[in-house]
Order: structure tokens, then C-alpha cells, then sequence
């Protein structure tokens, strides 16, 4: 069996259920509009839209759909959706599996991880993530492209992505001056009150494993349950995507069942590893 087949039906039917999950959990939103259960269906909500890295990580791998523009407008989307935006995420990424784990070259290795209990819960709070993406977006938008990741022919594309990101924020965020808040309550206060999942979720892929080239000990694998697996489009299977990044999402399983016992970091949960980081930095 080829584990790197493309196909569009998986991607489809995931990009359906995702879909779904944002209307149900944003309509929890709308319903629970001036009771006291506004809080924590924002929190809800705004776990369902930080899981729109998934489906944009796999959209800037292309692995989502057969073809590559649907794979190019879903992540364009879902990028959006987490100020990330898909093109200059896509030569990040790259990056960061062409130099995983290697100092000097691993651009995610610019991104310090916490090593005190108050720099954990200042990372988890997503203080940082927001001020590096607001910032980022902005002087990408006045034409100020930086890093050695981003080829030249790639700086104009790059700067109008940048630029129609900023506009689309505006145009959710302003008619608040006016009144009209939906869009600080579908989106903008869930995405921050739901980035911390984001956080937890991300912070065990790498940390903690070695500092080199070896590809099966310099990424982790938590194996989570179910639900997690598929909220976060099987990426928990993290070690088996970055040994084959060309295996889609839906066939990530039946890797791990072919090689997960060689990965030297596998964790089976991610409240297990949070309590073994939690007790290193104390």
C-alpha cells in the first residue's frame, strides 16, 4: 500500500467535519450571547478555530487534496483564521523540516521555549504568538521582508498576502467602533482565549528532544486519544510526518503502525508531558 497516495475524498469529508465544527461551536457563541454561558462558549469556539492550524499545516504541505490550488485556497483560508498567513507560512515550514532541530538553521529554534514556571505560563497564555503575528503581519505589509527562508522572487507575493490580511482584519474588526461586535465575539476574544490549547498542543512536538539531524529522536509523537487525533488532523502522530512529510494526514495511522517503535520520543498523552516539563522547570 502507498502511503503517500493523494486523495481528494479524505481531505473533502475532514474539510466538511471542520466546517461543521466551526458553525456548531460559533452558533454556541450566537445563543449564548448576554448569558453567563457566553464565556465559556467562547472558549469552546475558540478551541475549534485554533484547530484551523491543522488543516493549514496540511494545506501548506499540499498533502490535503490531489491537486494543488484547493490545497492553496484552504490554506489561504485557514491561515487567515489564526494570522498565519498561508505563503509566507508555507517557506516557514519548510524551513523548519529541512533544518529540523539543527541550531542556527531551525527558524521554529528562534522561538524561545520556557525554561521557568513563569516563562511556561506566559508561552501557554499565547502573549507571545500575538505579538509575534500582529508584528510579523505588519511589516510584512509595509514591504519589510526578512529572513533568510523567504527567496526574493517570493517578497512580492509574500508583502500582498500580508497586506489583504490586513484589510480582511479590519473589515472584521472595525464595525465594532460602530456597534455591530460580532466579530470580536466569533472570533477575535475566542481566538485568544482558545490559543492556549493551540500552545499546549504545539509545545510538545520538539521540546525536550535533541538538538540534531537524527530524525528519529529530534521530534515527538504523542499518541493523545481519539478526539485530539482527529481535532488536530492526526498531527499528533508528529514524529511519523516529520520522517515522511509527503504521507497525508489520513494515512498517518497506518505509519505509525508500520515505524512508530523506532521513534526514540513518544509520549501517550499530552497531559503527561506537560506534567514531566512542568516538573523539569520547577
Amino acid at each position: 500500500m502507498d502511503l503517500t497516495r493523494r486523495a481528494d475524498a479524505p481531505g473533502l469529508s475532514r474539510l466538511a467535519q471542520q466546517l461543521v465544527l466551526l458553525a456548531l461551536t460559533g452558533t454556541g457563541v450566537v445563543l449564548a450571547h448576554g448569558s453567563w454561558w457566553l464565556v465559556p462558549a467562547m472558549v469552546v469556539h475558540g478551541i475549534a478555530l485554533s484547530s484551523c492550524f491543522a488543516p493549514l499545516h496540511e494545506s501548506v504541505h499540499r498533502t490535503v487534496f490531489a491537486t494543488r490550488w484547493p490545497n492553496d485556497v484552504a490554506a489561504a483560508a485557514f491561515g487567515a483564521v489564526i494570522l498565519l498567513p498561508a505563503r509566507w507560512y508555507r517557506l516557514f515550514h519548510m524551513e523548519h523540516h529541512r533544518f529540523t532541530q539543527i541550531p542556527d538553521r531551525d527558524p521554529e529554534l528562534l522561538i524561545k521555549k520556557p525554561e521557568s514556571l513563569a516563562e511556561y505560563a506566559i508561552y501557554i497564555a499565547g502573549y507571545h504568538y500575538w505579538f509575534r503575528q500582529v508584528s510579523n503581519i505588519l511589516r510584512l505589509a509595509i514591504g519589510d521582508v526578512r529572513g533568510r527562508f523567504l527567496p526574493r522572487r517570493e517578497h512580492p507575493a509574500v508583502i500582498r498576502e500580508a497586506r489583504w490580511h490586513v484589510a480582511l482584519y479590519v473589515a472584521l474588526l472595525a464595525p465594532a467602533l460602530f456597534g455591530w461586535t460580532w466579530g470580536l465575539w466569533l472570533w477575535a476574544v475566542p481566538i485568544v482565549l482558545g490559543q492556549p490549547f493551540l500552545r499546549l498542543y504545539l509545545l510538545a512536538e520538539h521540546t525536550g528532544c535533541p538538538e540534531n539531524d537524527d530524525i528519529w529522536a529530534n521530534t515527538r509523537t504523542t499518541t493523545s486519544n481519539r478526539f485530539v487525533r482527529w481535532l488536530m488532523w492526526n498531527m499528533p502522530y508528529h514524529a511519523e510526518h516529520h520522517a515522511f512529510p509527503a504521507v497525508p494526514f489520513h494515512a498517518l495511522p497506518a505509519l505509525n503502525r508500520r515505524v512508530g517503535d523506532r521513534f526514540q520520543h513518544i509520549s501517550p498523552s499530552y497531559s503527561g508531558f506537560h506534567r514531566e516539563l512542568a516538573g523539569r522547570l520547577r
